[in-house]
């Protein structure tokens, strides 16, 4: 993580009532991350938010950015953070480079070469003079991202921005914040599309109950479970050779496919293991544990939001 810290929650907590719904949240997240914000429904991730735009007063902490109190500090936190929550806020009679215009306009103004750079980001200056209801989904998330960064902040936060998509608007989204990152902006990001942040964030924060249960690099989250898929021809006969090893134990077939341990953990000392035993499998590749099913091992829980 970088050392400079963009956005912080300091024992972030918020009641209604008797009901705790963010109970003492610590979180730190560097510049230039992509940082996931996981949770079940209810778990208190929506209200978070809130509190971290300085939409929702918090109970007792603090949310900050770049150092300062969002909710002291308004004025000078706002400027540097875009956002996009729920369903962008866009105008579909309007083309998507008015649309840009537009909301420029009520920053005070933005230069034509700003909306350039934007819509040339965002991969839509092909499509800059359509109405933006002929644009796909993924366009209008593409686009509601650029108008969150017509500013130019330093951080943004979005909520579900995968939310509804195709796998190609996904791949589309997945390309922009990763580019985003590396130009040195901050992204933090909720979503229920567990495989986009897998493959999309740095490193995730999963909370429970308004509770922080895991805070940890997306790699530490799924790292390699120590079994390898083997493609055999026979995987039942294959199955039983191994099985017959006093480090087999464990080997078992799902879903037609052969998994077998190492007899030393390494890929390469159970390809020799074999080739001593006189099988020679087609391929062989490391099973690594995935973001849901660490997820739900820290959640206890199938559903998420």
């Amino acid at each position: 993580m970088s050392t400079v810290t963009v956005l912080a929650a300091r024992s972030l907590s918020k009641a209604y009532g008797r009901h705790l719904a963010v109970d003492r949240l610590e979180l730190e997240v560097g510049e230039g991350e992509v940082f996931g914000f996981l949770g079940p429904n209810g778990a208190g991730k929506t209200t978070t938010i809130r509190m971290l735009l300085g939409l929702v007063r918090p109970t007792a902490g603090r949310a900050e950015v770049l150092g300062q109190d969002v909710e002291a500090h308004r004025a000078e936190v706002l400027p540097q953070v875009g956002a996009l929550i729920e369903a962008p806020a866009l105008y579909d009679y309007l083309s998507g480079r008015d649309n840009l215009r537009c909301f420029g306009d009520a920053l005070g103004g933005v230069v034509g070469t700003r909306i350039n750079e934007l819509l040339d980001l965002v991969d839509l200056r092909a499509r800059q003079k359509d109405r933006v209801r002929t644009y796909s989904l993924g366009m209008k998330q593409r686009l509601a991202i650029a108008v969150a960064l017509l500013h130019d902040p330093a951080l943004l936060i979005l909520d579900e921005p995968a939310n509804g998509l195709d796998p190609a608007g996904i791949v589309e989204i997945r390309r922009l914040l990763r580019q985003l990152a590396g130009a040195g902006k901050t992204v933090f990001m909720s979503s229920h599309v567990l495989a986009h942040v897998q493959q999309t964030c740095d490193r995730v924060a999963i909370i429970a109950a308004g509770r922080l249960v895991e805070v940890a690099p997306v790699a530490e989250l799924v790292r390699p479970a120590g079994e390898f898929e083997l493609r055999v021809e026979d995987p039942a006969a294959v199955l039983t050779v191994i099985r017959a090893q006093p480090w087999g134990a464990l080997a078992r077939i799902e879903a037609g496919m052969l998994v077998s341990p190492s007899p030393t953990g390494r890929g390469r000392d159970l390809v020799d293991a074999l080739g001593r035993l006189g099988v020679r499998p087609d391929g062989v590749a490391e099973r690594t544990t995935s973001l849901e099913a660490a997820f739900l091992h820290l959640t206890g829980s199938g559903n998420e939001r």
